[in-house]
């Protein structure tokens, strides 16, 4: 676990998830990357992450592979943690230092599927990025992608540099959304041991990549919402 302390070397270095060295990872940072200073190129960055990768929790790929950086770029989807890893990723290729942090959250707009997966509304693990701008971590939060956002009546989370980008608590119509109930820390590298004992714990029902059955997340949220 990492401290609030000034960011080292390790915040830039390439790990087996966090893989900035990987072709893919460069060239999508060297794409999406805009700007001079750091600030303005970790902002486009999470734009980039946020809406070129969907949001899909139905196909969570707990193996090494699955949850490095370049897996998501090559599959374009991921889940809150894989999505907050390529954001890592693709900030270290740019010399921006990063890491992850996460928490738990209860997630108050969910789908019958996933609640029948997971049973629970509390999302274990929930992913984000912790990125060092202007002297001071920033939590970024690349989750939702913007259409997903307009299909489930949510608003978009947007990131300044400036400040924290975290879950909203209500959606557009003022209902409950996201509750930060436990906060895990930062971490310089993804403790997928940890993640994996924590799943096999609170989610024994839970699929495996290979077992996910065929869905569309989007669809069930905004069919979901709809009758809602």
């Amino acid at each position: 676990m990492s401290t609030d302390t000034n960011p080292g070397p390790q915040h830039l270095a390439a790990t087996p998830w966090i893989d900035t060295d990987h072709p893919a990872v460069q060239a999508f940072a060297a794409e999406h990357a805009r700007g001079d200073r750091p600030r303005d190129r970790a902002v486009a960055l999470y734009q980039a992450v946020r809406d070129r990768v969907r949001y899909d929790p139905y196909r969570i790929d707990l193996s090494d592979a699955g949850m490095s950086a370049s897996r998501v770029l090559e599959q374009g989807h991921g889940w809150c943690v894989p999505k907050a890893v390529l954001l890592a990723a693709v900030c270290r290729a740019q010399g921006i230092p990063a890491r992850l942090g996460f928490a738990d959250v209860r997630n108050h707009l969910s789908t019958e599927r996933l609640r029948q997966t997971m049973k629970t509304d509390v999302f274990a693990w929930h992913g984000y990025t912790s990125l060092w701008l202007d002297g001071a971590w920033r939590k970024a939060t690349p989750a939702f992608n913007i259409e997903l956002c307009e299909k489930f009546g949510l608003l978009p989370l947007a990131f300044d540099g400036e400040h924290d980008s975290l879950y909203h608590p209500f959606d557009r119509e003022g209902r409950q959304h996201m509750e930060y109930v436990n906060e895990r820390g930062a971490f310089d590298d993804l403790p997928l041991a940890r993640i994996r004992s924590a799943f096999r714990e609170i989610y024994p029902d839970m699929p495996t990549a290979s077992d996910a059955a065929d869905g569309d997340f989007a669809a069930d949220a905004a069919r979901e919402a709809a009758r809602g």
